[in-house]
Parts: C-alpha cells; structure tokens; sequence
C-alpha cells in the first residue's frame, strides 16, 4: 500500500537541517520551536528513523537524514514549481518591499525580476533605505516585505544567506595608506558602521569619516577616485573596484547576514509570493 509524504514536514525538516537549530528554524517558519520539534518527531516516527543528532554546534544531519536532505529539496522544489505555475496569475494586489541600495541591483536583482515576470498584476513598490530604517518602516506597517543586512547570529528574521564584509577601494589605488584612514559610509543609520567603527578602535587604526550621509552612488565614487575606503559585502562589490586584502593592514571586518522579514500579522498573497521567489533565487549559504 502507497504511502504519502507530508510536504510540511518535509519543509520542516529542510529548514531545520539549513539552520542547524529548532529555534533559528522556527522564526524562519513563523512558528514555535516546539512546534518544530514535534513535526521533526512526526518525520522520523513516519520514516522510522532518525534525522537528526544534537552536537555541540547544534543540530546535525544522521546517515538517514543525509540521504533525505537531497531529495527532500527536489520534492519541495517541484512542489513549489507547480503550485506557482498554476496559481501565479490569480495573485494581484500590491506588495511594499524595503531593501538596502546595495543589494537592490545585485543579491535581489534576479528575484525581483521572476516575481516581476510571475506576477504581473501584482503592483511592486520598492523603498531603499538603511537597514535600520526599514525595519522601523516594517514595525509601523508601511512594509510588506524586508530585506535586511544585520548582524549574524539570532534573528526574528529568516536568514537567506551571510556574506563576508569586506574593506573596497580603488583599483591601484593609494587611500587605505592614508592615516587618518578615509572611511566613506552611505549614511550614519548604515547597518555597518557599528561593526566598521568597532573593528577600526579594535585595531587601533587612526581613521576619518570623508564621506557621509548620501548615496551609495556617490560613496562608490569617493572610492573609485581613490579618495576613501569604504566597507561592502562581498557579492555586492562592483567589478570595477577593488577587495583590500589582508595585506593593507586594515582591520578584519565580521560577516554579516540578509535575512528575510515579514510582518507579525502574516504576509499577505503578493508577500508570500514575494518571499518565495527571494528564497528561491538566494539559497540559504553560509558566507
């Protein structure tokens, strides 16, 4: 007698195995963390095995789970093709989604574009802004959806990837000599001046602040005239600049993560439709 897999259980199962921690994977679903573990209990009673073993680092896959994970991400995968290939065209409505400059061309260039393309009777409305500032927009309602850089670690949010936090300057250029050190930052609510400030003081480095409170168009220019340094993830580094090594002798940079917001109350359908189409395009990666 066939017997059918439960898909939710399956998402479960995949996210918790991405996080490696029941909490981190429930804030990424919405729901509690013991709601997660009784649905990873769930799997394994079906499947009659388990999935998962507790390490010091947090949770870990078993021999079983690592044979699942593979194929549980193509079922997931082809559940979520389908279910937008026959549905895509009855989401309409409007969907407000805040995300930082930097990300907007790069990171969520492509998603933005398939949502575009799946749903065009959703009206898309874009606000830029820092970090800090879109969270507070999506707290007072004025967002549907967010894209944030912050800090890794715990989070309210659900983390789509971490990426490395590099110094950027100049091709061939001369600025990250300079002492004091020109430091060029898109604005003083930027998500990285905190850990730029605390690396620069760690390290004992002399700096100045040459350039602030504008866009980061202009910051970008500062550095290609060889006139800042200036911090950016690595993905979102335009080729025509270049990544200070750990030769220049400027103080290491931590990680930082983009990690997906939703409002408390629930996404509506164009911001569900919205968030799958930023997981599907930037898979869940450590940086």
């Amino acid at each position: 007698m066939s017997r059918d897999l439960d898909l939710t259980l399956l998402r479960t199962f995949v996210v918790v195995a991405e996080r490696a921690s029941m909490t981190a994977a429930g804030n990424a679903l919405h729901v509690t963390q013991g709601a997660v573990s009784q649905q990873i209990a769930r799997l394994e009673s079906a499947l009659d095995c388990a999935l998962f073993i507790r390490s010091r680092r947090g949770l870990r896959l078993t021999p079983h789970g690592e044979r699942l994970i593979g194929r549980a991400r193509t079922m997931l995968s082809l559940n979520d093709e389908i279910w937008a290939d026959m549905t895509e065209n009855t989401v309409t409505g409007a969907v407000r989604l805040g995300a930082p400059n930097d990300l907007v061309g790069t990171i969520l260039a492509h998603a933005l574009k398939n949502f575009a393309e799946r749903c065009p009777d959703v009206e898309l409305t874009l606000l830029s802004g820092s970090s800090p500032e879109l969270a507070q927009a999506l707290d007072r309602g004025d967002l549907d959806v967010a894209v944030l850089e912050e800090p890794t670690g715990p989070t309210p949010g659900e983390c789509l990837m971490t990426d490395q936090l590099v110094w950027v300057g100049a091709r061939g250029g001369t600025a990250h000599r300079t002492r004091p050190l020109p430091v060029s930052m898109v604005s003083t609510t930027c998500a990285f001046r905190p850990a730029v400030l605390t690396a620069l003081r760690t390290g004992g480095t002399d700096w100045r602040t040459m350039f602030e409170n504008g866009t980061i168009e202009a910051t970008a220019a500062t550095v290609r005239m060889d006139m800042a340094v200036t911090p950016m993830l690595a993905s979102t580094v335009p080729q025509d600049l270049a990544v200070l090594d750990h030769h220049t002798a400027l103080p290491p940079l931590p990680s930082f993560a983009v990690n997906l917001h939703l409002p408390d109350t629930g996404p509506s359908p164009s911001a569900h439709e919205l968030a799958a189409r930023l997981r599907e395009a930037i898979p869940h990666r450590p940086g």
